[in-house]
């Protein structure tokens, strides 16, 4: 069990769960673990979203690495794919992410990025857990060893242009219209600009961030706003980000969703067409929809599930060279550019589709049509309702209910205390009772528990 960090790094609520002591003993303790790597002057980038917190996690950050003899390089407000760029290619030893992604302001988080660009393996936060509760005064820098800190004026263009060169060189967005929300987050100035430069009209909501709107009726967990914008200006498509940028949800001309599902099928098969599919198929989570898998299956690949978040995906694209994965929930990975989810670059990958068929948004991203899906969270207070005799059975007997037509998916939350039932399969009113039946037996445990 893991103390400090869940699925994405370390999450709660500012100066609640992630306080400035928190976030001081997390940076001495990264700090101090990299600098193992060789006798050398050590550097951490840290960025951060637009939430109010980010200022006082990130000084008390870099006091943690300044004391531990760690170099500072501080970014500012940038998307979470742009710090693990910029760790690789400022030849850092570790970048840091200041954010809650798609939480409310009044939460924030703390991403780590190793030198190669990839997010911490779990023996790795482990050993940093350890650290964190542990005495590290003996093993502070002394006066003459202390690290320095300086802010990077230049991070933003960097990122546009990266994220611009991962077009084909004879596409551009010109003649385009498209409407970008930024949910008032880390990506409020790239993704507009780097939307422009490439030649779209671009018309932007969700970029004027004040600390506390981050998410806030807007981006991609919020896309009301955005179906909204995209039929009253007759826009081509719509793009919305998270509150760090490393997930995105495209919006049709007709103001209909397209979510990360669909958006892996487009790519899938345009890239399995071009020769650019590194293995016969694609990896995503156990809660991507059947009618994905089906839909691939049709086109001679395959769909690998892991468990929930993009870093299980990225580890077995990595272990088994696949290049494409993701999350239905829109944290896209394209290996042969990024290191991560990027929202604005698999945003860009699927304008690159688009264009070179000439096809509307909504002809191009219906690649299937998704099977009825039902998830509903039981919230609970203590115990471990799913280890029950009366859950296990409900489980066993929804599955065996389910067969071959749907699949049936229960986990417990990484980011807070509830338990997920998810359902799925041809016949929507037999997907719901399964799952009705299995959220009762495990509310009906968990207030046994309780009691």
């Amino acid at each position: 069990m893991r103390k400090y960090f869940g699925t994405d790094g370390i999450r709660g609520r500012a100066n609640g769960i992630i306080t400035p002591d928190l976030a001081l003993r997390v940076g001495q303790a990264a700090g101090l673990m990299f600098q193992q790597r060789g006798d050398y002057r050590h550097r951490v980038v840290i960025g951060k979203d637009t939430r109010l917190s980010g200022y006082m996690i990130e000084s008390a950050l870099q006091a943690g690495f300044t004391s531990v003899g760690m170099d500072v390089l501080l970014l500012g407000p940038i998307p979470t794919p742009a710090v693990a760029m910029l760790t690789r290619s400022m030849r850092c030893d570790l970048g840091v992410m200041i954010s809650a992604s798609h939480n409310p302001y009044e939460d924030n988080g703390i991403k780590l990025f190793g030198p190669d660009g990839f997010k911490l393996s779990d023996d790795m936060e482990l050993q940093i857990e350890a650290m964190i509760d542990s005495d590290l005064t003996r093993r502070l820098a002394d006066s003459a060893t202390l690290g320095r800190a300086k802010r990077i004026e230049s991070v933003q263009a960097r990122y546009i242009e990266f994220a611009k060169r991962t077009l084909p060189r004879q596409i551009d967005l010109e003649g385009m219209r498209v409407v970008i929300d930024c949910a008032n987050g880390a990506g409020y100035k790239v993704a507009p600009e780097a939307l422009w430069e490439l030649g779209a009209e671009v018309v932007s909501i969700g970029v004027e961030p004040n600390g506390f709107n981050i998410n806030h009726d807007v981006g991609s967990t919020a896309p009301d706003a955005l179906i909204h914008k995209v039929r009253e200006l007759r826009a081509d498509v719509g793009i919305a980000l998270d509150g760090d940028a490393d997930r995105v949800l495209i919006v049709d001309e007709k103001g209909h969703k397209v979510d990360g599902d669909q958006l892996m099928g487009v790519v899938a098969r345009s890239w399995k067409e071009d020769g650019r599919l590194a293995q016969a198929g694609i990896v995503a989570t156990i809660m991507s929809n059947l009618g994905l898998e089906r839909y691939l299956n049709g086109l001679g690949l395959g769909l690998v599930r892991t468990a929930v978040g993009d870093r299980y995906v990225l580890e077995h694209m990595r272990a088994n060279g696949y290049n494409l994965g993701g999350e239905q929930s829109g944290h896209i990975i394209m290996s042969d550019y990024t290191t991560t989810g990027d929202g604005l670059v698999a945003a860009l990958q699927l304008l690159a589709v688009v264009k070179s068929l000439g096809k509307p948004v909504s002809e191009v991203c219906h690649c299937f049509e998704p099977l009825p899906q039902v998830l509903k969270n039981v919230r609970y207070k203590s115990g471990t309702p799913l280890q029950e005799a009366s859950v296990i059975k409900a489980i066993e007997s929804g599955r065996e209910t389910l067969g071959n037509a749907g699949r049936l998916v229960i986990r417990p939350s990484g980011t807070e205390p509830v338990i997920r039932v998810m359902g799925e399969g041809d016949n929507a009113d037999l997907v719901n009772r399964v799952v009705d039946d299995v959220v009762e037996a495990v509310t009906q445990a968990a207030s046994k528990a309780a009691a």
